[in-house]
């Protein structure tokens, strides 16, 4: 069929078992060829195709709400409800999100982009209905990967409590974006393998009833069988101990099993949970035969061989460019030991957990554990390096504030995707971390202008043994330059001039100092002369060069690829204020008070002002114009 056709999911309902498939064949062959040109997150939706068909045919959305954790297996469901025409956009400037978006459609009635929110927001939803006596069903589709997250634990406890009518769809593919970790990872693998439980469960009790003779005594028993079956049949059963009806597991890429077990969960009162068993990245081979999480997300690829098609880079990716270092580091130091939240892969550390298995640890998609687990580890005198994206460093902020920086613990958190990240949006750019570690005591924050830099940086930050001290670092590779053999310590809270100047100062450090160095040379040859300083420690400042700086008189102008409240600027602002240098000219350039959606992270600083032209003329305004000298004849 023509899937640019389809309006909305009602066309599903005429549709025979056999349709289906060949709707599922379509579906998985458009998601193969558009996004093998714009990328985005290919294996998660490969493995929902029929998942998502059958939800819209059984149920009738956006009366009936589905709440997709994370969001990146949502585009099945964009498709479905009418937004085929647009996947030319996906993950574009002002194209198709790549996640729901609530004002895409009112078929998308919860935005995600975080892993383990769907089972609160469905609460919330379950709630409100039951508030309001209507009778929607509420349907969240999550992740195995994503019930590791202690917020969905959380959820389960409360409705497995409350005993309201709400259907939990668990999408089980073994995966979050690496291979999930954890205890509850092997529970779900013992349910995989146990068969259909349920079913058995409500045969017995039927069975039983029927025997003539005894058919009533027996019948009075039955819960106490069915009880004692469960143990039988499923080791811990884990979700019918929190109150919940557990169907399955089932086939998620069979209609009959589907249809069967999906009209069986509309029937049963109270909370019911579906585990579903899907293949991630089905259909397509290179992203059916990943193992490590590779084709989760993607840019670019060629369809017939599955190699990617990547931009030219001149320098390491940041991410190994940080972890190669540690590594590094951790051969000469055993107290060093790599923590992370279920990126191994995207944090590139892979070559640390070879080399030291026992030295790292992946916990799963659980932020406020590493993070209080690497405080753990520096109380017993140990070197913990938690390696987290800035994005995801927000949800454990509570754990940085009381358990980290409290105590005052050296732990190095490296904060990785800081500043925009283009194309994952709003949910996922990295603009906050400074704001919002700042203003904490004990904290040191760094940002290196380039990857040697870089690499002295983390060396600073494991031979650091006076707090917390984090190094945030972009999306994407370094410019090239050429690396020191010997690592070497940079003095906490020293900034470094760039370029000399006596017109303005600019302040700035990591990937804009490139733009201010462009700022810099076109206004030289206009006879202005701007000084640029790397100001590499976001906190502490370089107090002394701020005072040398503002008793030259001179305008001064920070940006930096960070929100501007409560940032980078402030921090300037507030020295100048409490130094009672009143009379300075002090200007900021950053991330305005909005979130910043996707696209290209190039169309997105010219969106908000982050350009070296804008830079030219913040500086002209703030510079005064020289009186010209009248000669005399």
């Amino acid at each position: 069929m023509d899937l640019l056709s389809i309006k909305d999911p009602s066309f599903l309902k005429k549709l025979s078992n056999n349709d289906l498939e060949k709707l599922s064949a379509e579906i998985r062959q458009f998601l193969i060829e558009k996004l093998s040109e714009t990328g985005g997150h290919i294996g998660p939706n490969l493995g929902v195709v029929e998942l998502t068909v059958a939800l819209h045919k059984v149920f009738d959305s956006p009366k009936d709400k589905f709440i997709w954790d994370v969001g990146h297996q949502s585009y099945v469901h964009k498709i479905l409800t009418g937004r085929a025409n647009e996947f030319d956009t996906l993950r574009q400037y002002k194209g198709l999100c790549g996640f729901p978006k609530r004002n895409e459609s009112e078929h998308d009635v919860w935005e995600t982009g975080h892993s383990s929110t769907s089972l609160s927001a469905a609460m919330g939803m379950v709630i409100a209905r039951d508030l309001k006596k209507t009778n929607e069903h509420i349907i969240p589709i999550i992740g195995d990967g994503a019930l590791t997250g202690g917020m969905a634990l959380e959820a389960l406890n409360h409705i497995g409590h409350e005993q309201k009518d709400i259907i939990v769809v668990l999408n089980d593919n073994e995966m979050s974006i690496a291979p999930n970790v954890g205890a509850l990872h092997n529970v779900l693998g013992r349910l995989r393998t146990a068969g259909k439980y349920q079913w058995v469960k409500d045969e017995l009790e039927y069975l039983l009833k029927k025997i003539p003779a005894v058919g009533g005594k027996l019948a009075s028993t039955a819960e106490r069988v069915k009880d004692s079956l469960k143990y039988m049949l499923v080791s811990g059963v884990f979700f019918e101990e929190l109150g919940f009806t557990y169907l399955g597991p089932i086939d998620g890429h069979n209609y009959e099993d589907l249809f069967e077990n999906l009209q069986y969960a509309k029937k049963t009162s109270g909370p019911v949970l579906l585990h579903v068993i899907t293949k991630k990245g089905k259909g397509y081979k290179p992203a059916e035969t990943d193992t490590i999480g590779t084709w989760h997300g993607t840019g670019p690829y060629k369809i017939e061989t599955g190699d990617f098609l990547k931009p030219k880079v001149v320098g390491p990716a940041w991410s190994k460019l940080v972890s190669d270092t540690v590594l590094k580091l951790a051969r000469e130091d055993e107290r060093i030991v790599a923590v992370t939240p279920a990126m191994p892969v995207g944090s590139k550390l892979e070559a640390f957990a070879q080399e030291f298995p026992d030295r790292m640890f992946d916990v799963g998609i659980a932020e406020q554990h590493a993070t209080t687990m690497a405080a753990g580890l520096a109380t017993q005198n140990m070197k913990p390096f938690l390696a987290i994206y800035s994005t995801f460093l927000q949800r454990a902020y509570d754990q940085v504030v009381h358990d980290i920086c409290r105590q005052n613990l050296n732990v190095f958190i490296g904060i990785d995707r800081s500043g925009l990240v283009g194309a994952d949006g709003e949910t996922h750019q990295g603009v906050f971390d400074i704001a919002f570690l700042r203003h904490l005591p004990n904290m040191v924050l760094m940002m290196a202008k380039d990857e040697n830099e870089g690499q002295h940086l983390v060396n600073t930050a494991l031979k650091y043994n006076d707090g917390p001290i984090a190094l945030r670092y972009a999306r994407g590779n370094g410019i090239g330059v050429k690396m020191d053999e010997e690592l070497k310590e940079i003095p906490i809270g020293s900034w470094e001039v760039l370029r000399e100047g006596r017109d303005a100062v600019i302040l700035t450090f990591g990937t804009t100092i490139e733009m201010a160095i462009e700022a810099a040379e076109t206004l030289a040859k206009q006879g202005k002369s701007i000084r640029v300083v790397n100001a590499r420690f976001i906190k502490p400042l370089d107090e002394n060069m701020l005072h040398d700086i503002f008793a030259e008189h001179i305008p001064v102008l920070t940006i930096e690829e960070a929100v501007l409240q409560g940032g980078f600027g402030s921090a300037v602002l507030e020295f100048a204020q409490e130094n009672n240098y009143y009379e300075s000219k002090i200007s900021r350039i950053g991330i305005p008070d909005q979130f910043i959606e996707h696209g290209s992270v190039s169309k997105l600083l010219e969106e908000i002002g982050m350009t070296t032209e804008n830079v030219i003329i913040q500086l002209k305004v703030m510079m005064p114009e020289k009186e010209k000298k009248v000669l005399r004849s």
